[in-house]
This record gives structure tokens, sequence and C-alpha cells, in this order.
């Protein structure tokens, strides 16, 4: 892993976005999943202030709440159709959902893995990191080899999106892209920002490998850039 310490989140994600925005431009890559949540925002708006010429990629959404009307503004749908597919020019025909419906979001999210592989595999993922250490909604439990599918969402995870909606719904289920996919991706982007990523942070580059922390599994990967702001830092054993 290639881990940047920051003195504050701007300064972090200005360096995140100077090399998002040069690996992006790059001719070869053609496919991102991008996260939603408050973490990237910053990222996704240097990204457009920098306009490069971006109509070339398939944007992909990591995950989705599942049982939230498709219309709420909040949906991680479109969060990224404002944020990352019209702030930077790519065709919406470019752009792939995960359905928040309880009845479409199981065949939504196999379909949605089954695109990126039709599409050659993927390229980039940007990622944020739970306070469990979860990625997308891959929860504590989840193995390397774990498919996209729906998860059952632990009381954490259930809080933080019950804060996300201002208690007009809490989630307690998730459809994610499996950790099988995330860990193919060519170039991994992950951001961890506040003392309250510390512990996950730790456990992700310091910890054993395991399924307590599925971010763990990031350790062996070949090209993984770390994005951490001193307070997101402040357990690391070797700083």
């Amino acid at each position: 892993m290639k881990v940047e310490i920051h003195s504050g989140p701007n300064p972090a994600n200005t360096a995140a976005a100077d090399a998002l925005a040069k690996r992006l431009s790059e001719p070869t890559p053609r496919t991102l999943v991008a996260a939603g949540g408050n973490t990237p925002l910053k990222l996704y708006e240097l990204i457009a202030q920098r306009s490069p010429a971006l109509g070339h990629l398939h944007v992909f959404a990591l995950d989705e709440y599942v049982g939230v009307p498709p219309e709420d503004l909040r949906t991680c749908a479109n969060l990224l159709r404002r944020t990352v597919v019209e702030a930077w020019r790519i065709p919406s025909t470019q752009f792939y959902t995960v359905k928040s419906l309880e009845a479409d979001a199981k065949t939504s999210i196999e379909a949605h893995e089954r695109r990126i592989a039709a599409l050659g595999g993927l390229d980039v993922i940007v990622l944020g990191l739970g306070q469990n250490g979860h990625l997308g909604f891959n929860e504590p439990g989840s193995a390397p080899d774990s498919p996209g599918r729906i998860v059952e969402l632990e009381p954490g995870s259930t809080a933080a999106n019950r804060a996300w909606f201002n208690g007009d719904y809490s989630p307690s289920r998730g459809a994610t892209i499996g950790l099988k996919t995330i860990l193919s991706a060519k170039s991994v982007f992950i951001l961890a920002y506040g003392s309250n990523k510390a512990g996950a942070v730790a456990k992700m580059i310091d910890g054993p490998r395991c399924t307590a922390c599925p971010a763990s599994w990031l350790q062996n990967h070949p090209n993984v850039a770390v994005y951490l702001d001193e307070a997101a830092a402040a357990q690391l054993a070797r700083r």
C-alpha cells in the first residue's frame, strides 16, 4: 500500500484528486466504481474542477441502500448521478446503478458485476472506509472471494445510514459489489478522515488479513493508494 498522511481532509483530497485525475485521463481505464456517502464528495468536486476529458469512462455505483425509494435524492445512484456523471460530463448511458427496491436488488447487483466483467474488468475504484473496516457494504465476516450480494448490516452501519437519511429511513440491508470484484481492480483509491476511522485504518494497514476487517484484504493488492488525515492515522504503528 502507498499511504499518504496529510494535515487534514482538504490537502488529502487535493492529493487524491491530482492522482485520480491523472489515472482517469490515461487511455487505458474504461471502468470506474465510485463510492457514495460523504467521504468522497470533495474528491469528486475537485475532479470536476480540473475538467479532464472523461467521456470514455463507464461508471458503476459501488453499492445501494435496500428499501429506500429510488426517487430519494440521497440514494447512492442519485448522489453519484449528480456528483460524478453530470459533473464530469459522462454520458448517462455509461452510468450503471443498483436498484434499491427489495424485489429488484439481488438480480440488479448480480447483473452489475456481470456488466463490469463484460467491459473487460474493473480498472479503477474509489472507496471510503467504514468504522468497522467495511468496504462498500461488505461487512465484517466478508471473505476476499465474496460476490456481489445483499448484506445484513451491522448496527453501527445501520446507525450511520439513519444519520445519512436524517432519520427518514434506517436501511438495515445493502446491495454491494463483492470483495472479489473490488480486489480485482487495477487501481484502488481509498479515503479515510477523522478520529472515528483511526481504529479501522490501523487494522486495514497494520493488522492481520482477516474477515474481521474486510479492508485488510487490500494489504496484498499491488496498487492501492490510501489518503488519510492526521486524525485517521493516529493509531498506525509506523508513520
